[in-house]
């Protein structure tokens, strides 16, 4: 089994920034890319970013001029930096993690997600 937490949401103004971090744990897994969504109330959960195991990138073309994706593979962790924040990003952010087992089987594991509210 595997455990995905996010963390660094909270309350920031308009036109600040920050990092949000999502952690995945357990044993005998091996990450093949993590990813983050928003999902606003009411609306359609939105792909905002996604890394690979190799390094790549990808990004929703509405964001990529403010958001960063990176990893630490060593700490399986990934981290989304959100620049010049504005109201209309307030959202739930969440993680997911696809894995390969020892076996060679394929997860996808989700976290609960981590509010940003973003002031103007």
């Amino acid at each position: 089994q595997v455990y995905v937490e996010e963390s660094g949401g909270g309350l920031v103004q308009a036109g600040g920034s920050l990092r949000l971090s999502c952690a995945a744990s357990g044993t005998n897994f091996a990450i093949n890319a993590m990813s983050w969504y928003r999902q606003e109330p009411g609306e359609r959960r939105e792909l905002l970013a996604t890394i690979t195991e190799t390094g790549t990138t990808n990004y929703a073309d509405s964001v990529k001029d403010r958001l960063t994706i990176s990893r630490n593979e060593a700490k399986n962790t990934a981290y989304l930096q959100i620049d010049n924040l504005k109201p209309e990003d307030t959202s739930v952010y969440i993680c997911m993690v696809a894995i390969t087992t020892e076996y060679g089987y394929e997860h996808e594991y989700w976290g609960q997600g981590t509010q940003v509210t973003v002031s103007s």
